[in-house]
């Protein structure tokens, strides 16, 4: 393996444990400089997200002598639930950061979820055996499952799998206004999971969801109940046995919204359906959505309100949904870029 200057590690790091650390020592052994891309970026908080990128990467920095500090650049990225997209966002942040575009990926196969790391030729690709008997999700169960008063014994099991510093890190963490919901949300996802433990076949979910525009402003609604309560959605739910898709969404946006539209006005309005089916795109399982989209023109703006499973509903100005993404639930801030382009290529 001929010589590099710059080795990149890619992960989540929910939360920065002793396999991740292992590979930012390995890539600092063989680079004088590292980039350490923080996946998931700008995602709303929740049991698969709990820690945000900048918490990420304090975790990260807190692990490391001052000297290895020195060495490692952070670039946080967001989800683009497009591989390729996201493979040539990786590539071009790396450059902007370090000004070359030839690097070492330092990673492990953990799973199928690791394929994205064959993706960066010319790049080359060191692939280390697993490090250390830990896994993330596993850190996460422990810390949602536990009570409150249990948190110091949670942070002792974790002993020999994170650094000292990230066990402190959460415990500091634990007592900021996070944990109670995540736990509470954690709680309602085990349950919804273990429903369906029963069922001859992992399911699949069918869902709508509707982008509706009108007057430079998009229609949303703020989650009312677990997953994602109080974070901002599209109008949308899963599809009824005899409902077809395009029903489902105009059913759907009036259950939510109280939206109604002449027929026709709705008809005329649509402008397109695009389907989302990234397998990560929901914490509940594996949800395939089908996103309608429609744009009412420059009209007043209809009257709307939350109701159903919306506990408000308002029409959001389009210059304003960019500072929204980290309080969008799960891909949705993803689906209005795709119809509406809120994030600049590249």
């Amino acid at each position: 393996m001929s010589a590099v200057q710059v080795a990149v590690v890619i992960g989540r790091f929910q939360p920065f444990h002793l396999g991740h650390l292992a590979l930012v020592r390995e890539a600092l052994a063989r680079a004088p400089r590292v980039v350490v891309v923080l996946g998931s970026a700008h995602q709303a908080r929740s049991p698969r997200h709990p820690f945000s990128a900048a918490e990420r990467a304090e975790m990260l920095r807190l692990a490391l002598p001052e000297a290895e500090r020195a060495r490692v650049d952070v670039l946080p990225l967001r989800d683009l639930y497009d591989e390729t997209r996201w493979v040539q966002a990786v590539r071009d942040g790396v450059q902007w950061l370090t000004g070359t575009d030839e690097a070492l990926l330092v990673g492990h196969f953990k799973d199928a979820t690791s394929d994205y790391l064959r993706r960066f030729a010319p790049w080359q690709l060191l692939s280390l055996p697993r490090q250390h008997r830990v896994d993330a999700t596993d850190l996460r169960a422990a810390l949602f499952d536990s009570e409150p008063e249990a948190l110091d014994a949670v942070l002792a099991s974790w002993v020999d799998q994170v650094p000292p510093s990230t066990r402190d890190f959460v415990r500091a963490w634990a007592h900021l206004p996070y944990l109670a919901a995540l736990r509470r949300e954690w709680a309602m996802l085990k349950s919804y999971r273990q429903a369906w433990a029963a069922a001859p076949y992992a399911p699949v979910f069918v869902t709508v969801d509707v982008v509706v525009q009108c007057a430079g402003h998009v229609l949303l609604i703020q989650r009312g109940r677990d997953p994602g309560q109080g974070l901002w959605a599209l109008p949308g739910g899963f599809v009824e046995p005899r409902d077809t898709l395009y029903q489902s969404a105009v059913r759907e946006l009036e259950e939510e919204t109280g939206l109604r539209l002449l027929p026709d006005t709705l008809q005329r309005a649509l402008r397109g359906v695009a389907t989302f089916d990234h397998p990560d795109r929901s914490q509940r399982g594996r949800t395939i959505s089908h996103t309608h989209h429609f744009d009412l023109g420059e009209r007043e703006l209809p009257e709307v309100r939350g109701q159903d499973d919306a506990a408000a509903a308002r029409w959001v100005p389009i210059a304003e949904l960019a500072a929204m993404e980290a309080q969008c639930f799960d891909d949705h801030f993803h689906m209005l870029d795709r119809f509406l382009g809120l994030v600049a290529p590249g």
